[in-house]
């Protein structure tokens, strides 16, 4: 300042941004009013006074001491005043954002911001970052405020590469949109540190398509992410998994080949080489190649054990659980198969393990804290642990359990892993049917670690292997008693305790060849009360097939369609002559008709015999549908499970192969606990003569329909609310036991 006033420069000044501080917007504005009386050359007093003008909401006023500060200035001074007046409200919107925490007006400076340069996109970056706090963003935001166009425009280096990281963050939280796809590719460019975006974007990627079911977006991210990282492993994983997923399966099976080239460990191989497999089981029709495949995968398993490593990162660790996984489908060896599992799951457990000791040590601190306040009369708490509470075969089975669970006894707990972000009727449902719910992404220590703080006493996991995420949960152990049920099997993670069966679904001698202990219920290891139905939507005619004609049916994915078991069911129809084989499966539709047509020439049936069916619109639809059908052909030596009771169910006849494994066993269990052994084969002969059987004998047909519907009222596959109490009976002993060995 000078003479003109007795208030120094430092004075007035201090005055002024305590003013500002204390929220006095209207003395601060009296102080550069009387700064710009006095040195009316000095433009930062105008840039200033503007601001504390627009802090009251005078904004037009403000606007109107900036353009008085702007002037009489030549172009180059305009714009050199430019900068300086920006670099006063970008310290204030800052200060307002992160000191003060009101968001509102910084939003509101950085409006002004971007009136005053349109293009300045780290402005607008920062007003996209401050509408997701104010909760007012949408995805227009983008459009309206044109970042994308802003963003392939700029040079780079003028783009705060942390800022955008920050946003992409924060956007990527929100429900996904196309946008954020042509938000991402415009901001790679900008980007320094790449590795960092990748990180981010993985999480992400994997939500997209497994809790919002948006496969083809996923991989739009994925391809993008592999132009910045072309051997990245986890994107290469994606890249097959999800072409796989959606049914492309030349390009699912192309991409597993590029994994598989890309891998360096023996474990990463491992994983890219059943990806391959799973690509060419899920196509229905490439079982030549599988069988190749095959040979080279079993010599790969078999150096990982010899090997036995123990420093695999936590990602590589976690897939290794599923790489077992086809095994069941090739070969009823029930000693050969477990045996890998058993192995390969023991390596997966020591890895996890070794990564997350911590968060192992903080559940076995709160199991032992929970245990020394135990009330032995409190209800027992179980809860259930699965992604498949939807639209699912184990979604449609399991619900019963739900329905009659005895709540004087029993708290019910769901962990419903990648929720559905717009639930189905049927998640909706399992969501009314617990004492607390858990909808929760695919992170497995966030959901350990919630199991822990709702002291689960027994853990049930119904995913088995399907899901790496359920064995990396289990590995933790977060509840003291863990148990596995309906799934696709035992996992043979050596951290579960016991797998729920029957008497029939394995044999007596199975146990020495699981990790987990057998827990054999009294009858049946699954009931349900029956299946819903729709109006049938096939006929007859439409298919151009006769009234009289005899109709067989299998209806089971691409991965169970055994050679050997097509084989047989060709040989079956051609000894009836008058006989049809409908066909409905999920793969390759075109490799998996050839396939059938192949095998069906080769055993003297011609093709025109053949039908092969679209999948329908619903559950109830095809379980309607299967009225038109005389006899259900059994898959070996993987049989069908939610397919077999709803064939019993609609009371049809069927054929199975019994084996040794589970999977060989399931059909096997079902029928007898529904009351017949009409169908029931040991030997591939005795298959083929029970199909000749039941598709000439009209009348056994009739009298097996007849037992079945009759077994609705008395048989255990049919009274979900029995199998209920034996379960809750079976958790009863299984805690009992846990105590006995603790006190």
């Amino acid at each position: 300042m000078t003479s003109k006033t007795s208030i120094t420069v430092a004075d007035w000044q201090q005055q002024a941004y305590q003013s500002l501080v204390n929220k006095d917007y209207k003395k601060a504005a009296q102080l550069y009013e009387r700064a710009v009386e006095i040195e009316p050359e000095i433009k930062s007093h105008y840039w200033n006074l503007g601001l504390m003008l627009l802090l009251q909401e005078q904004e037009v006023e403000a606007q109107t001491v900036w353009l008085l500060g702007m002037a009489e200035g030549g172009s180059d001074e305009i714009d050199t005043w430019t900068v300086d007046l920006v670099q006063v409200l970008e310290t204030e919107a800052e200060r307002q954002r992160w000191q003060v925490g009101d968001y509102k007006i910084a939003w509101v400076i950085r409006q002004h911001i971007r009136e005053i340069q349109p293009e300045n996109i780290n402005n607008l970056l920062h007003l996209i970052g401050l509408s997701i706090l104010r909760k007012t963003y949408t995805a227009e935001n983008l459009s309206e405020l044109a970042i994308i166009e802003i963003l392939n425009t700029q040079e780079l280096g003028r783009v705060n590469s942390e800022l955008i990281l920050q946003v992409l963050k924060s956007v990527f939280e929100k429900p996904p949109e196309p946008i954020y796809y042509e938000l991402t590719k415009a901001s790679i460019f900008h980007i320094e540190n790449t590795q960092t975006l990748i990180s981010i974007l993985i999480p992400k990627i994997y939500q997209i398509a497994y809790i919002f079911r948006s496969y083809h977006l996923a991989l739009k991210f994925v391809e993008l992410g592999l132009e910045i990282s072309p051997n990245h492993p986890e994107l290469l994983k994606c890249l097959a998994s999800f072409y796989q997923d959606i049914h492309e399966y030349k390009k699912g099976i192309e991409a597993a080949k590029r994994c598989y080239n890309a891998m360096e460990s023996e474990a990463d191989k491992v994983y890219a080489h059943f990806l391959l497999i799973r690509g060419l089981m899920g196509t229905g029709g490439k079982w030549d190649e599988v069988s190749i495949e095959l040979k080279q995968y079993k010599s790969l398993l078999n150096n990982l054990c010899k090997q036995q490593p123990k420093d695999l990162p936590i990602s590589s660790a976690v897939s290794l659980f599923a790489t077992p996984f086809f095994f069941p489908y090739f070969q009823d060896e029930i000693k050969e198969n477990l045996k890998i599992r058993s192995e390969i799951t023991t390596i997966a457990q020591v890895n996890v393990e070794n990564n997350l000791s911590e968060t192992i040590q903080k559940c076995r601190y709160w199991q032992s804290r929970a245990l020394s306040y135990y009330n032995h009369s409190k209800p027992l708490k179980i809860g259930y642990l699965s992604h498949c509470f939807r639209n699912h075969s184990v979604g449609w089975l399991a619900r019963w359990i739900f329905k009659y669970h005895d709540r004087e006894k029993f708290k019910i707990y769901g962990y419903f892993l990648a929720a559905e972000a717009q639930p189905s009727n049927l998640q909706r449902w399992y969501l009314t049917q617990v004492d607390k719910a858990h909808q929760l992404p695919l992170e497995s220590v966030e959901t350990a670690e919630k199991i822990c703080e709702d002291q689960i006493d027994i853990l049930i996991d119904l995913d088995s292997i399907t899901l790496t995420n359920s064995c990396e949960i289990m590995v933790i152990k977060p509840a003291p008693v863990q148990v596995t049920w309906l799934g696709w099997d035992a996992s043979s993670v050596p951290s579960v305790d016991y797998y729920i069966a029957d008497p029939y679904v394995l044999p007596e001698s199975a146990q020495e060849y699981y990790t987990e202990k057998i827990w054999r219920l009294p009858q049946t290891y699954i009931a349900v009360d029956g299946f819903e139905t729709n109006v049938p939507t096939l006929r007859l005619d439409k298919l151009n097939i006769p009234s009289d004609a005899v109709i067989y049916f299998s209806g089971q994915k691409g991965y169970k369609y055994n050679p050997n078991t097509v084989r047989l069911q060709m040989k079956i129809m051609r000894e009836v002559s008058n006989s049809y084989f409908l066909l409905k499966g999920v793969g390759d539709q075109e490799l998996l008709k050839n396939f059938f047509i192949q095998i069906a020439t080769e055993e003297g049936v011609i093709a025109e015999r053949l039908r092969f069916l679209p999948t329908v619109r619903s559950e109830q639809e095809h379980r309607a549908n299967l009225g038109i059908v005389d006899v259900v052909l059994d898959t070996y030596p993987y049989n069908g499970a939610t397919t077999t009771m709803e064939t019993l169910w609609m009371g049809i006849p069927m054929v199975t192969r019994v084996g040794q494994q589970f999977a060989s066993r399931n059909s096997y269990t079902m029928m007898m606990n529904a009351g017949i052994t009409e169908g029931i084969a040991w030997t591939d002969e005795e298959y083929v003569e029970w199909g000749i059987r039941l598709g000439t004998d009209e009348a056994l047909r009739q009298q097996i329909s007849w037992k079945l519907r009759k077994s609705r009222q008395t048989a255990p596959l049919w009274n979900a609310e029995q199998f209920t109490r034996e379960m809750e009976n079976a958790y009863q002993q299984m805690w009992r036991i846990y105590l006995d060995g603790k006190y």
